[in-house]
Order: C-alpha cells, then structure tokens, then sequence
C-alpha cells in the first residue's frame, strides 16, 4: 500500500476511536494519524512555498 493509504486509513480510525472515546489502541491511532497529518502538512507547505518561489526539482 502506499504511505498516503496508510495515513488516510490511520485518520479514518482515529475518528472512529475519538467518537468511541480514546482508550487502548484507540489512543495510540490518534497519536499516529496526528503525527502522519502534521508530516503531511509540512510537506505541503514546504512544496507550496518551491512553487511559488519558482523552484524546480528534477528528479
């Protein structure tokens, strides 16, 4: 699977567990899925701010 799949199907837990009330595995979800959106976020700041600046990444 790929890593964005992953933390789509992490977040989707940790909204299940936060309506069902944070225990156990549930708790450790929310941590993920917090952590993956902020690293995601980060990203896309990071990308946004190379496309306004003109900046090009050839791979």
């Amino acid at each position: 699977m790929e890593l964005l799949t992953l933390a789509i199907i992490a977040l989707v837990i940790a909204i299940v567990a936060g309506l069902l009330g944070f225990t156990g595995i549930a708790r450790g979800a929310a941590t993920v899925a917090k952590v993956l959106f902020g690293v995601f976020l980060v990203l896309a700041v990071i990308v946004f701010l190379l496309i306004v600046l003109g900046v090009s990444i050839v791979l």
